[in-house]
């Protein structure tokens, strides 16, 4: 596995503006340390334990984002060091994590999921919900939390344009708080759909298998 040249590869097919997340969950920290070789340092990680010990264990200069869902008991762990928190899915996770750093006394990095796949299995606020909470400012109630966005994941599915319409529903969305909230990040995209998401204007996208290889 050419842990480099996957990076370089992928580095070099998008946008200078779209940040590249080494989903690193799973793999070794060997992998990580081969990735950092060639000066990547954003890792995306979706386990708190795992997260926690990967932070231990390697250099600190690794901006660390949380993808996973984020139980409220659990921001505790990573409140001191977190760069950013992809999967706010609710206001009382908010809560916490402005309550975590706040004792941490740190402003800590959020986007707001947003759900916009058909899959019930997944997390996030509905798009009425989060038209409430932008027009009524909630957001802005949380001093040691920073809003800088939305985070949303397509449907599994092989419907490219499914996919598509999904990811252009919650770009139009950012487009129309954008500039009134100072929105800086739409994170859309894995290893199977992260074309389609930037295509749609997505500046993060979340990749692991085409960088770490497949996982067991």
């Amino acid at each position: 596995m050419d842990i480099p040249s996957n990076l370089k590869k992928i580095k070099n097919e998008i946008p200078e503006d779209v940040l590249v997340v080494a989903v690193s969950k799973t793999k070794p920290i060997k992998y990580i340390e081969s990735a950092l070789k060639t000066g990547h340092l954003h890792f995306g990680e979706n386990k708190i334990q795992e997260l926690v010990l990967k932070h231990a264990k390697l250099t600190k200069e690794i901006k660390w984002h949380m993808i996973g869902h984020l139980q409220r008991n659990k921001v505790k762990y990573i409140a001191s060091f977190i760069y950013l928190i992809h999967s706010v899915d609710s206001i009382k996770l908010l809560k916490e994590i402005d309550k975590q750093a706040n004792i941490n006394n740190r402003i800590i990095n959020v986007l707001i999921q947003v759900d916009i796949s058909d899959d019930s299995t997944k997390f996030g606020f509905s798009f009425d919900k989060i038209n409430e909470l932008m027009f009524t400012n909630k957001f802005n109630e949380f001093k040691n939390v920073s809003v800088k966005g939305f985070m949303g994941m397509a449907s599994y599915t092989d419907d490219k344009e499914l996919i598509t319409n999904q990811f252009k529903t919650l770009q139009h969305f950012f487009k129309k708080f954008k500039d009134s909230h100072s929105l800086h990040y739409l994170s859309m995209g894995m290893s199977s759909d992260y074309k389609e998401a930037i295509n749609c204007d997505s500046n993060i996208i979340r990749l692991g298998t085409n960088i770490f290889g497949n996982r067991n």
